[in-house]
């Protein structure tokens, strides 16, 4: 009987604690109407609660407002140091957190984006809007056109900012599509990373503003270093964050939360429960070289094959040990070649199933060899 009640008391407490971890994975972040949990590498759903849910995203809308403006920047459309007129479509926003900007001053495409990213600044969300595709309507259309594109297809934007309108709605979901695309910008860490940033405004450029990030996981935790948060009385209190540690980098999503201090802490309890149990496992980052390839009648004898992009993927912890490497690169090709041509491949594969692919790309162009390469290859072979 003793032994028999020692076994059923074992498999009793064994149970209580599988259903304890069961329950707390499944339930991780309660305070809130949704959440998620991604990586940034693959962009790998780790953790969900009704992530498809359309809700009021608030200022969190600006993370896709920040995504357009770093791509006019890097496109040459916009610079940093560009001089925006404030129209008076921008001068009469009189709502929410704003720069107070005025009809006729003049401020810099950087000090706008000071103003969104550190200040949540509504007004500065329109100027910049304005600047990039001439009306706010027109930059609202590029929204909602860069939505479609990144398949957010739970999301609809009425304006840049995310003050309350009828059918300004985006998903959990949509939100870690969004920012995940927006940090492939590194130049946007300039900003974002930001805890207080100085700015004058005004017409005579005389009002000195000191800017505040609303978003206090950027000072409160070393690993945070980004993104937005969000609040009106319809969307709840929301935050897209982001943090790293070693090469592994979170972006942690809350919708819906009562107020600042539940949101952060649902916020920072994904990001603990993914480092806790993921890591990321790297061959390489983007132009490593992976093999030598020979040319065959080219102005050049060989050609480096390199990794076309970052070579990261997203594993358990103590799953690393259980992953194979295989590497498919040809012993030679023949001319031409282009840059950035696909020559070969490196797949990832666990337990004999793939679990990735990443391509090897030629290093540089390489041309036929002509009539002259062909007679120095000669007389260096014979001399050597």
């Amino acid at each position: 009987m003793r032994i028999k009640h020692t076994i059923f008391t074992i498999i009793f407490v064994l149970s209580l604690t599988f259903n304890c971890f069961t329950f707390g994975d499944e339930n991780l972040v309660s305070n809130c109407k949704s959440a998620a949990l991604i990586d940034f590498s693959m962009g790998k759903l780790i953790y969900e609660k009704n992530v498809h849910e359309k809700l009021e995203p608030a200022s969190v809308t600006k993370i896709m407002t920040m995504l357009l403006a770093m791509e006019a920047l890097e496109s040459g459309k916009i610079t940093l140091n560009d001089k925006v007129i404030i129209s008076k479509n921008t001068a009469k926003m009189k709502t929410g957190t704003r720069l107070m900007l005025e009809e006729g001053e003049t401020r810099t495409v950087e000090d706008l984006l000071y103003g969104i990213a550190v200040e949540s600044a509504n007004d500065a969300s329109i100027a910049i809007g304005e600047h990039i595709s001439g009306s706010e309507e027109e930059f609202v259309k590029s929204m909602n056109s860069k939505a479609k594109k990144l398949k957010m297809n739970d999301t609809n934007f009425v304006n840049p900012h995310g003050l309350h309108a009828e059918n300004h709605v985006t998903s959990a979901y949509d939100i870690c599509i969004m920012s995940r695309e927006l940090l492939k910008h590194e130049k946007i860490f300039d900003y974002i990373s930001k805890y207080m940033v100085t700015v004058y405004v005004g017409r005579k450029n005389d009002v000195k503003r000191e800017l505040v990030n609303k978003n206090k996981m950027v000072r409160f935790y070393k690993d945070v270093d980004g993104i937005k948060t969000g609040f009106t009385e319809d969307a709840g209190f929301c935050i897209s964050a982001t943090a790293k540690n070693n090469n592994l980098r979170l972006i942690s999503v809350i919708m819906g939360a009562p107020d600042t201090k539940t949101r952060n802490a649902e916020a920072r309890k994904l990001i603990d429960y993914g480092f806790a149990n993921y890591m990321n496992y790297s061959i390489g980052k983007k132009g490593d070289i992976i093999g030598k390839i020979k040319i065959n009648k080219g102005d050049s004898d060989f050609v480096n094959g390199i990794l076309g992009t970052n070579a990261d993927i997203l594993l358990k912890k103590g799953e690393e040990s259980n992953v194979e490497k295989i590497i498919e690169i040809p012993g030679s090709i023949n001319t031409p070649i282009n840059k950035d041509q696909k020559i070969g491949r490196v797949t990832l594969k666990k337990e004999g199933n793939n679990i990735a692919n990443f391509d090897i790309v030629c290093e540089k162009s390489i041309k036929r060899a002509n009539f002259l390469n062909n007679i120095l290859r000669a007389i260096k072979y014979w001399f050597k």
